[in-house]
């Protein structure tokens, strides 16, 4: 897979809805239910970050999840690539961007959403082929004014913020010309996932769904 050709696959996971949810899941037995809530709100990319033991198995979960686009956050190394893509993840995405990193998300054929905070960074995934990155960490990198600082010099790029996104900023990260969409949190807090209680989960998701950009 071509950068060119990720950053394709990567603009249309971001297109499916305005906000990427971001997930740390400690329990397998979550993923099916949790999945399911997200997707039945409308939010069907969704983010499974390595943070976890069960996160390989989570994803796993979630791949059979109807109507889904799961993928695996927190892409370190090579290694990562190849678990995460094993699990059936269908995209990867890293808080940073390294060589090689890049080469084993090329060679797995795995569309990577990796992640700047300079110009200089995005000048260098740009420079190699990738028009959609992430942008992380938002909020302390510099926030919508930086976005919006960056959309005159690099109109070519596109950014999914993601870091210190909150329903209380979301709308401004979101109507700027240079964002795809944000990965947030807040749609699936633990406290709610781990009591149960889907249909509140249900509800966050229509709400981010339901958010213009």
């Amino acid at each position: 897979m071509t950068p060119a050709e990720a950053s394709a696959r990567a603009a249309e996971i971001c297109n499916l809805a305005p906000i990427v949810p971001v997930l740390i899941v400690d329990d397998v037995a979550h993923a099916g239910p949790l999945a399911a809530a997200l997707i039945a709100g409308g939010l069907p990319a969704l983010e499974v970050t390595l943070r976890t033991d069960a996160a390989l198995e989570v994803i796993a979960e979630m791949a059979r999840a109807e109507g889904g686009v799961v993928g695996a956050g927190t892409l370190l190394t090579p290694a990562d690539v190849k678990k995460a893509k094993d699990a059936g993840a269908q995209f990867g995405v890293s808080p940073g961007a390294t060589d090689r990193l890049l080469d084993a998300c090329e060679e797995a054929d795995l569309p990577l959403l990796p992640g700047a905070s300079s110009a200089s960074e995005a000048m260098r995934l740009l420079e190699r082929g990738y028009t959609v990155q992430k942008f992380f960490p938002a909020g302390p990198a510099g926030g919508p004014a930086f976005l919006k600082a960056l959309a005159s010099p690099l109109p070519q790029v596109r950014f999914c913020p993601t870091g210190g996104v909150s329903p209380s900023n979301a709308r401004e990260y979101l109507s700027l010309s240079n964002v795809i969409c944000a990965g947030g949190s807040w749609v699936a807090p633990t406290e709610m996932f781990k009591a149960g209680d889907w249909a509140g989960i249900e509800r966050l998701a229509a709400e981010a769904a339901a958010l213009p950009r």
